[in-house]
């Protein structure tokens, strides 16, 4: 990427060299040329929201910037592109969104979230911290900026307005307002599920925000409820966990299950925990932000249950269900299975007989599939 202070080697995380998507945009360039033009003060505390890969922390390193994401990917991303870019150990501070915010931010710049629940909430956090000096910027593509987007920044921060696009970038320019009464931040949501979907029936869902289908329960993942396998006192794992209600509804149904929930959102992880508790769920669990099942040990699970997201960011990809699927054959023992449910097109049965020689067709209905896959010895 090329900057005003140089060209960049970026990559995302996990580097992959057959990975086409870029570690950053033309949403980034516009705001780092925005700042260079406009001469805009970074020696105060700069802190950069949402920032993907790590392009803005790793531009404007520098000026030591704090980095909140959302993204455990993101965030190994940013210390990879740091490390190549030759920065400092500790010179870029790293957050996530469910740590502490920086007590005063003098530069704030925003990378527009595909989640306007996550924005939300973040802005929130990071009110206190602005003062009316504050510089505030927003940046994101065309098509990720809305009136709703401007409307929150407005609501929550003061007076919003927005640049020109460029390259299908826009920049929103935001003023602080001291006296701002601000509403109360909604998150995390709490509700309780419906009747007639298993062990999880009318319990309690803690959802942070950003989470996939935050004030309600998903389609795919009702269907998935409704179809789990029965109670066997095994290690379970809820792989890209969400709100944890999959491995919560297993726990509910088998006390003696041990469930490792996994995500690589931070707010998904949280989510999971506050629904677990908010079970009062007497088994053991763990909980654990990472890249999928990386950091499990080989043949160590009997149990793998997975509804893989199909978009990273705005780019519709297979690629990151077939990490789960390879990390869990991995993880699993011989014998282990794993249960995944997805949309019927997106043929995830070819698959799962490419990598596990078998699939098994557990239930369906015209839009989801609920397969099953063992590992053989």
């Amino acid at each position: 990427m090329t900057t005003p202070w140089g060209e960049l080697d970026l990559s995302r995380f996990p580097d992959d060299p057959r990975d086409r998507l870029r570690a950053w945009d033309a949403s980034d360039a516009y705001l780092l040329r925005h700042l260079a033009e406009e001469g805009v003060d970074l020696s105060g505390e700069v802190v950069v929201l949402g920032d993907r890969w790590g392009a803005l922390a790793t531009a404007l390193a520098p000026h030591r910037p704090a980095q909140i994401t959302d993204s455990y990917l993101g965030q190994e991303a940013t210390r990879a592109n740091l490390a190549r870019a030759g920065v400092e150990p500790g010179a870029v501070r790293l957050l996530t969104t469910q740590d502490p915010v920086p007590e005063r931010v003098d530069v704030l710049l925003v990378r527009v979230p595909k989640s306007l629940a996550l924005l939300e909430d973040q802005l929130h956090r990071l009110a206190p911290a602005v003062h009316a000096g504050t510089v505030i910027v927003g940046t994101g593509m065309v098509k990720d900026i809305h009136t709703s987007t401007l409307q929150l920044f407005e609501r929550v921060l003061g007076p919003t307005r927005t640049s020109l696009a460029r390259q299908k970038a826009r920049l929103i320019f935001c003023t602080p307002d001291p006296s701002l009464v601000r509403p109360a931040n909604p998150w995390p949501y709490e509700y309780a599920l419906e009747d007639g979907i298993g062990a999880a029936s009318g319990r309690p869902v803690v959802n942070h925000a950003g989470v996939f289908c935050a004030d309600r329960l998903d389609i795919g993942t009702r269907f998935f409820l409704g179809h789990l396998p029965a109670p066997r006192g095994r290690r379970v794992v809820d792989l890209g966990c969400g709100n944890g209600v999959v491995g919560t509804a297993m726990a509910l149904a088998d006390p003696d299950a041990e469930v490792l929930f996994v995500d690589e959102s931070f707010q998904a992880v949280a989510s999971a925990e506050a629904t677990y508790k908010a079970n009062g769920v007497p088994g053991h669990a763990e909980f654990r932000v990472g890249d999928g099942l990386a950091g499990v040990a080989p043949g160590s699970v009997d149990l793998v249950l997975n509804n893989p997201p199909f978009h990273s960011h705005q780019a519709t990809t297979d690629a990151t269900a077939w990490r789960m699927f390879t990390g869990a054959k991995r993880a699993l023992r011989a014998g282990g299975e794993l249960w995944v449910v997805g949309n019927r097109h997106l043929g995830y049965h070819v698959k799962l007989k490419r990598l596990f020689g078998n699939c098994e067709l557990v239930a369906s209905d015209p839009k989801f599939v609920v397969l099953k896959a063992v590992k053989k010895g």
